[in-house]
């Protein structure tokens, strides 16, 4: 089973050559894709550098021309992939790589129960993150599972991961971090069951993002989804996953 990760990047030039290198680590046949949403450091300059050597040459190096945030560095990156599974790496040290194998054996424990349809979260233990960041999440993962009827504990972690035909057909409409409830609310009105398992986690100082700026977008998209539609993947888009072989 081929693992296809998006990485978006943007001013990383201090730990995207760690993050690619612990990817390189991670014991799955993996599809590497990064885009690079315009940096002005020298994460570009990196990236070049890296991908003239092994295992990093085997890496997909993609470059916007402007930034426009990471919902758009994911719609690029899902418009590429070939695996049988997508998930997100962010680029900046907060999620371990080495985490990634635990949800695509939670992936595999769903099939094997008969589940048809889905997804995986990885949870992060939320109590290093800043008071109003902390409560921020929480509160939007308690307004999902309100308005969608889920039962999920962390729905704004990085760590997601689903078959490649969820990929290829979300709208991906949120420019910044609202694509984390775009994804899960179409994922839940697609009818898919998101499993979790705990991951490690290790939140930096320096985010770029903001409680109140980003709050607000991500609780209007929820509401949007909820109230606007529902989200069906086209029939043309239900691409069979490959079964896992030792």
């Amino acid at each position: 089973m081929r693992v296809s990760v998006i990485v978006p990047v943007y001013n990383e030039e201090q730990t995207v050559a760690t993050i690619l290198q612990s990817l390189s680590e991670v014991p799955l046949d993996l599809e590497v894709i990064v885009v690079d949403d315009a940096s002005t450091d020298r994460t570009w300059e990196i990236l070049q550098e890296l991908k003239q050597k092994e295992p990093f040459n085997k890496y997909l190096y993609v470059r916007h021309d402007h930034n426009q945030g990471k919902g758009a560095g994911l719609r690029t990156g899902f418009g590429l992939v070939n695996g049988d599974l997508v998930t997100i790496q962010d680029a900046d040290m907060e999620y371990d790589p080495q985490d990634i194998p635990a949800l695509v054996q939670k992936y595999e424990q769903g099939v094997t129960r008969g589940i048809k349809r889905i997804a995986v979260y990885g949870y992060r233990n939320l109590s290093r993150q800043k008071f109003t960041t902390r409560w921020g999440n929480r509160f939007l993962t308690a307004v999902t599972n309100l308005l969608y009827g889920s039962r999920i504990h962390d729905m704004e972690t990085c760590y997601k991961l689903f078959p490649r035909a969820v990929a290829k057909a979300l709208p991906m409409e949120g420019k910044r971090f609202e694509i984390e409830p775009e994804i899960t609310s179409c994922l839940l009105q697609a009818g898919y069951t998101i499993l979790e398992v705990p991951i490690s986690y290790n939140p930096r100082t320096a985010k770029k993002l903001n409680p109140w700026k980003d709050g607000w977008p991500a609780l209007a998209m929820l509401l949007r989804r909820r109230f606007r539609g529902s989200f069906h993947i086209p029939e043309e888009s239900k691409e069979p996953v490959a079964q896992h072989t030792a």
